[in-house]
């Protein structure tokens, strides 16, 4: 009996040790770290809009010039309880300021803090895991020349057993993946490939519109399958509507729908953009024509939802 007893023992130990080692957050590889570098705020602006970083970071309501005050604050009301926005301005004590690029890097690519926690996927870095080097640098070169904000947000609000910060890393085990969704269009008839290659980065990547357009299992983790085929919301009521090329999403678009939608906020129907996606298309108005354009190309060139691959 005693001797069953210590085998359990040693059993529960070791797989707690298990656990524990492939719970740890994750760094990029000194090879990726090689690759940063000191970037371009004229881009990194671009960058900022594609990624949607007012959107969660700038005060509730905020327009204009504001939207370039990243004090967080914003409270994200989802399934696994409340995760609240934090202070991403340029303080030094309260927001990003004292970190360097390859901080940055790290939380953007894989989720982890400076100080070695891992973050959760509120933070869609399962898409930022797709950016590159460069606009990774670019994106911080901007984000130091925005005003300094004071003041710490309020902590996430978490029930059990979703306030064990260290179990997301075995979650980034299951969902944290770098490669593409879609490996190649669905055809090749007249399409730009090297255009819809750019609207691939931007929608899987700093877009990260599947975060939202894409539905979740039960752990949380996107449904590549149903890739874009639209999901229940996360946050408050309704649903997020399906944008792959079904008679449901954007089968009745052309491509030059889709772009004009995303610069104007006006459908072929002549209805206008609503709910959080008001956000999206007033971000995405401030990309230059040819990447809302790549955007639909990449839209209008995906499988169906009902067609997706395994």
């Amino acid at each position: 009996m005693k001797k069953a007893i210590l085998v359990l023992a040693l059993l529960g130990a070791t797989a707690a040790g298990a656990a524990w080692a492939l719970s740890a957050p994750t760094r990029m590889s000194a090879e990726d770290a090689s690759a940063l570098r000191q970037g371009d705020a004229a881009n990194g602006e671009l960058v900022f809009w594609a990624g949607g970083c007012a959107s969660c970071h700038a005060a509730s309501g905020a327009k204009g010039e504001d939207l370039l005050k990243l004090g967080g604050g914003l409270r994200l009301e989802t399934p696994f309880g409340i995760f609240v926005a934090p202070n991403i301005s340029s303080n030094t004590a309260d927001g990003i300021g004292s970190w360097s690029l390859e901080d940055f890097a790290n939380a953007m690519t894989h989720g982890t803090s400076p100080d070695g926690r891992n973050y959760y996927p509120a933070f869609p870095y399962t898409s930022y895991i797709r950016m590159s080097a460069d606009d990774l640098g670019d994106l911080f070169a901007f984000l130091k020349t925005l005003p300094s904000v004071d003041g710490k947000a309020a902590d996430h609000d978490l029930g059990f057993p979703f306030n064990l910060r260290r179990g997301i890393g075995l979650w980034k085990r299951l969902y944290l993946k770098p490669g593409p969704v879609i490996s190649e269009p669905v055809t090749q008839d007249g399409l730009d490939t090297v255009l819809w290659e750019r609207g691939r980065y931007l929608v899987e990547g700093p877009g990260h519109c599947g975060e939202c357009h894409t539905p979740r299992d039960f752990a949380g983790g996107l449904e590549l399958t149903r890739w874009l085929g639209g999901a229940p919301a996360q946050t408050g009521e309704g649903s997020i509507p399906d944008i792959t090329p079904t008679d449901g999403g954007f089968g009745g678009w052309n491509a030059a729908d889709i772009a004009y939608y995303l610069e104007s906020g006006f459908t072929p129907e002549y209805d206008s953009v609503g709910g959080e996606m008001v956000h999206v298309q007033e971000n995405m108005a401030k990309l230059p024509a040819s990447d809302r354009e790549a955007i639909a190309a990449y839209l209008k060139a995906i499988p169906p939802v009902a067609v997706q691959p395994n």
